[in-house]
């Protein structure tokens, strides 16, 4: 909650300010005392093109829009105001959208009302002139103020909006991780400064030139439980315990794909789709993030009066998402909450864009020169050229030091001859994300004596890639790390799926630990990126040659 003074120099411009300086200088405020407001903030973060509905018919843009159409109706009937913010990464995860350079998903967001954007890392993904183009096709704006290009912000700081009299200053803030996470060849000449001294440093001006009622910070930043980023850096949290209390109202989040639902102080509820959901609150800041890929809409409710913004309600609202039930012995799908049909308009606008897509899927991207093994009961129970090849393109795309990846993620084979992306989809269709997090050599040890001695014939026997060692029962021995022996003291980087790094197969979980990173990168497209890169694929160069060792 905060205060609003108004300054002698903001009542002084109500007489009358000249052209010249009434960019600078505003009006006073033009809400009445005495009366009270309905603001609702509505938001969604990490769409990672999930423009359309997935194969169960859950989340979409097209139901998305019906919610919020919905949502805004019922607010302008009380009389009330909406904003719709997004905490970016719009980019990378679908392949429709990734062969489209996400052009559906900025046309679907036109079409939902979006009123500003935060800046993701996964913003860069591609070259500048396919953001620049992204940027053209948006109708609202890219809000970044801590990225600098040869010394100037590549995007507007921060927008002024004016909702029944209230002026509300929304600021965006991308993480400084994007410099270490992007790619280099895109990224390298861009600066990602300090979002906290650049946030405070904006404060001041938006509170010098506009006076505003409000300041919202629209972030892709993460949010980490009680500010333990370990190696990332600084998220949410750690933003709002640096700024002056009262100076943000609340943080709109985005990048740790999270459902930010807390129970107590700095502790995660465990929070299903349906549940009810506590916001967190630091230095007097709400924040929020509406976990990922549209799955829900975050729906915060406020009441504006004199002054005082105060949140009276926040709901994060399932888009169609269901769960598994047993029906007469057999387990079917049904909604959580009532189903939201599909806007008709939304719909046939980005039809064309999905079976364009479908048509992009059956395009060549690479061949090989023999076939790459996943059958089922082979990379179950062997190590084998398609698993050591995954796992060696989420090892080159995390410049890791080794990789390790579950066969059960391994869906099929790839038969010598020519490579689509329909094949890469084949083998990983789940949408696993590549994560990383780095240990010591004794956490590294500890590490594979849990997960190099799976049993073989199940789907969390693992194939690897840059490491070999020996397997004697429950314990490996014999570690060597890109040929030389396994220091304990050393650090090392590797890769892991995040089904598994969330404790997938029994393995340990490792998604809480100070070094974890969830790259936001999706399998099948680091897949599809190495193959492309290297155009032809020897398959020997991929074959195991007595690199894990069993006894």
């Amino acid at each position: 909650m905060k205060k609003i003074v108004l300054t002698a120099l903001a009542l002084a411009v109500t007489a009358g300010c000249t052209a010249q300086n009434s960019s600078v200088l505003e009006p006073s405020h033009e809400w009445v005392q005495d009366q009270e407001y309905n603001l609702t903030i509505l938001h969604t973060n990490d769409n990672h093109g999930n423009f359309w509905q997935n194969k169960y018919g859950e989340r979409g843009m097209a139901a998305r829009a019906t919610l919020i159409n919905q949502i805004r109706a019922e607010v302008k009937a009380e009389g009330g105001s909406v904003l719709l913010l997004s905490g970016g990464d719009i980019n990378t995860g679908v392949p429709e959208s990734d062969l489209q350079d996400a052009e559906p998903d900025f046309i679907g967001m036109n079409m939902l009302g979006y009123d500003a954007m935060a800046v993701g890392n996964h913003e860069f993904d591609n070259p500048l002139d396919v953001l620049a183009k992204q940027e053209g096709w948006a109708e609202f704006p890219f809000l970044a103020a801590n990225i600098y290009k040869d010394g100037k912000r590549m995007f507007d700081a921060y927008k002024v909006f004016d909702k029944q009299g209230i002026k509300i200053a929304v600021i965006g803030l991308t993480t400084e991780d994007t410099a270490k996470i992007g790619n280099p060849e895109y990224v390298g000449a861009i600066e990602f400064k300090d979002p906290k001294e650049e946030a405070k440093k904006v404060i001041a001006e938006l509170k010098s030139k506009y006076n505003p009622d409000v300041i919202i910070a629209a972030t892709h930043m993460g949010h980490y439980q009680d500010a333990q980023y370990g190696s990332n850096a600084p998220g949410d949290v750690k933003l709002a315990r640096y700024l002056n209390e009262g100076d943000l109202d609340m943080i709109v989040g985005g990048h740790s794909q999270e459902p930010v639902c807390m129970e107590g102080a700095n502790e995660y509820a465990s929070f299903k789709a349906g549940d009810t959901c506590k916001p967190d609150v630091q230095n007097g800041t709400t924040i929020v993030q509406a976990h990922e890929w549209g799955k829900y809409v975050g729906r915060a409710d406020y009441t504006f009066k004199n002054g005082e913004f105060t949140l009276e309600s926040y709901n994060l609202i399932p888009v169609n998402l269901k769960k598994k039930i047993k029906v007469d012995g057999k387990k079917v799908r049904v909604f959580i909450q009532d189903e939201i049909s599909q806007d008709k308009t939304v719909f046939n606008a980005l039809k064309p864009f999905q079976d364009k897509g479908q048509e992009a899927l059956s395009v060549k991207i690479g061949s090989s020169n023999g076939d790459l093994v996943g059958e089922r009961k082979i990379v179950r129970n062997n190590q084998t050229n398609l698993g050591r090849l995954i796992a060696t393109a989420h090892m080159e795309r995390a410049k890791a030091d080794f990789a390790v990846m579950n066969s059960g993620g391994v869906r099929a084979s790839i038969a010598g001859g020519d490579i689509t992306y329909k094949d890469v989809l084949s083998v990983q269709p789940f949408g696993n994300i590549v994560t990383y997090v780095d240990m010591t050599g004794t956490e590294i040890q500890d590490y594979l004596n849990v997960v190099g001695t799976k049993t073989k014939d199940s789907g969390a026997y693992a194939q690897f890639a840059g490491i070999t060692m020996t397997v004697n029962g429950s314990t490996v021995s014999d570690v060597k790390i890109g040929g030389n022996a396994l220091n304990e003291k050393e650090t090392y980087r590797f890769t892991i799926p995040s089904f598994n790094a969330a404790g997938g197969d029994g393995y340990p979980n490792i998604t809480q630990y100070p070094t974890f990173v969830n790259t936001g990168y999706v399998d099948a497209e680091v897949l599809k990126d190495f193959i492309e890169s290297k155009g032809a694929i020897d398959v020997t160069a991929f074959q195991p040659n007595g690199e894990i060792e069993y006894k």
